[in-house]
């Protein structure tokens, strides 16, 4: 779904060879594979570690059968990474992507976004770019309303009483309109440009689309909280009113992206 903005940006930082990739929270790998196919070298790290070999399978079957695998190193955690660190002794990053920083990086507050990008951008470069990518207004994003069933049912999970896993379940959270430009700040990064864009989400049917929501982690947390029945049932009707005639579930987006250089 994300795939408007992970071009937007590569083509406007001209991302192909000769530049070095560090994605933060790179989930299941389509951005590290979008840039390695521009003849970028990528490196990823990201929390989730399902998510990371479903990356690492991704990326090793490009030129199959028997072709060679895309150049990339993909490690578990963050900038700390053992993959990280080897990647950097080699050469310095010269883009650092953080397409999620508000969620997959702040799963346990904005301290862990700003120490993960200040540790990336030390890595990178001097006038490398670092990206930050967060949601629009919620006004033109309609998947934020589905979004919102995850985090409210998941409000159990900040009582005193309640026992917290270690890291915490990512949480969805709305991005302000200055969310991005403080987030930088924080982590000592200097702001050049940004962007909007659209970002439909699109699924072939009410099923597929339950079951797309599901697969991004932010309902995680609803479902250690409550039945992950009821949360499938709240998800499919907060969906009814995207359903068109023919039984797709079409949800436009608005993305915004924020370049800085470090």
């Amino acid at each position: 779904m994300l795939v408007p903005l992970y071009e937007a940006v590569y083509e406007r930082l001209d991302v192909g060879a000769g530049t070095r990739l560090l994605g933060l929270g790179c989930g299941s790998g389509l951005a590290l594979l979008m840039a390695a196919a521009r003849g970028a070298t990528v490196c990823g790290v990201d929390t989730d570690e399902r998510r990371l070999d479903h990356a690492r399978d991704r990326l090793t079957a490009v030129g199959a059968p028997g072709g060679p695998a895309l150049p990339a190193r993909l490690g578990l955690g963050g900038p700390e990474s053992p993959c990280v660190q080897e990647a950097a002794a080699e050469s310095a990053f010269t883009v650092v992507t953080a397409f999620e920083p508000l969620s997959a990086l702040g799963a346990a507050g904005p301290a862990t976004s700003v120490s993960a990008l200040a540790a990336a951008a030390a890595r990178t470069e001097r006038g490398g770019a670092v990206v930050l990518a967060g949601w629009g207004p919620p006004e033109r994003c309609a998947t934020s309303g589905v979004l919102r069933v995850g985090d409210r049912l998941a409000d159990p999970m900040d009582s005193p009483g309640h026992h917290r896993e270690v890291p915490p379940p990512v949480r969805w959270r709305p991005c302000g309109r200055d969310d991005l430009e403080e987030l930088a700040a924080l982590a000592g990064l200097r702001p050049d440009g940004s962007g909007r864009v659209a970002c439909p989400f699109g699924y072939a049917d009410m099923d597929s689309a339950v079951r797309g929501l599901l697969s991004t982690g932010l309902f995680d947390a609803a479902e250690q909280v409550t039945d992950p029945i009821q949360v499938r049932k709240e998800i499919t009707e907060a969906l009814h009113p995207h359903q068109r005639a023919d039984g797709t579930v079409w949800m436009p987006n608005v993305f915004r992206y924020l370049i800085c250089r470090v």
